[in-house]
């Protein structure tokens, strides 16, 4: 790390540092449980229709598998030509489920990132904060770990939104 003016034993005295641990805030913030909840919610029923589509398709080919003697050639062609288009339909929908998933997921996370540094810049500021990191620390004493107080705060303002709901 370099500085652009040359820092007194005074000024580095003066300074007022905090560490911020992301990876915790972000796994132990309610809002990072809401956001999981809500996009569980949101994608339930797509993944609900998908695994029917997987049972119906697995029901047709035991149904094949079964009636493989006894149906004619025509009969297990056709059916055979169902197994393939629904394994298609099936894969389709798999990968735009996972494709809007991983979008929502990316918006949610992207907009809990942004409240988290939101939060710790105003707490930094309130406490007369000159610096706060994050990431690349090697080590951070308790005294400078700001981290549960961070996450505190996203609790106390997670709980007033709730209550204003």
């Amino acid at each position: 790390v370099s500085f652009s003016a040359p820092l007194s034993a005074q000024s580095l005295t003066d300074l007022r540092v905090g560490y911020v641990n992301p990876s915790r805030v972000s796994d132990e913030a309610p809002q990072a449980d809401a956001a999981r909840r809500q996009l569980q919610e949101e994608f339930a029923p797509r993944d609900a229709e998908i695994l029917s589509m997987q049972e119906s398709l697995r029901a047709l080919e035991d149904r094949l598998a079964e009636q493989r003697l006894t149906l004619s050639d025509e009969a297990q062609q056709d059916l055979q030509r169902e197994i393939v288009n629904r394994r298609r339909r099936i894969q389709r929908q798999q990968e735009a489920f996972r494709e809007d998933f991983n979008m929502r997921r990316n918006e949610a996370l992207g907009d809990l990132q942004q409240r988290i540094l939101r939060v710790v810049g105003d707490f930094a500021e309130e406490q007369g904060f000159d610096l706060v990191v994050s990431d690349g620390v090697v080590f951070a004493s308790d005294s400078v770990n700001i981290t549960d107080r961070i996450i505190g705060r996203l609790q106390r303002q997670y709980e007033q939104q709730r209550s204003n709901e």
